[in-house]
């Protein structure tokens, strides 16, 4: 097993070549003299060397799926008084309600696909402040006041 192992060129064919059946060899050898290998396991570590060095040529994984396409640019997503949906572009004040039945997302997973941080706003900033404005009008988010009726019983 003297003979010269052909080069690896980056996609260069390897497949079905003699060269690949050398450096195969070459390989498993090397394994095999280094570390303790049961005999009824060589012909799957051959295989699986084998395997390896066709697939050199090979891209080692597929990419990652891309983002998709927002319907509008994240920055043109919040306006004062609508927010925009980055899957459809669908504009209104609220987007909780339509990205559940619309695209059966959660405001946790909507944020996640787009990569959007966790205070990014899916109710228009003007709308939210009308609400909050109303809620307090109407005495929410105060402190709890003393009641002014009867003093309770006390035991005794």
């Amino acid at each position: 097993m003297n003979a010269p192992i052909p080069s690896l060129l980056p996609g260069a064919p390897l497949v079905a070549t003699p060269g690949l059946t050398l450096i195969t060899a070459e390989i498993v050898r090397a394994y095999v003299s280094n570390n303790e290998t049961p005999v009824n396991e060589l012909p799957a570590l051959i295989k699986d060397v084998h395997a390896a060095v066709a697939g050199l040529g090979e891209p080692a994984t597929p990419a990652a799926p891309a983002l998709p396409e927002p319907a509008v640019s994240i920055r043109a997503s919040v306006k004062p008084d609508k927010v925009t949906c980055l899957e459809c572009g669908f504009s209104g004040k609220m987007l909780k309600r339509h990205l559940a039945n619309e695209h059966q997302l959660t405001p946790v997973t909507y944020r996640a696909r787009w990569r959007l941080s966790p205070d990014h706003p899916l109710v228009a900033p003007n709308y939210a402040e009308r609400r909050r404005e109303l809620a307090h009008k109407i005495g929410l988010g105060k402190p709890k006041q003393a009641s002014r009726g009867r003093k309770p019983l006390g035991k005794g």
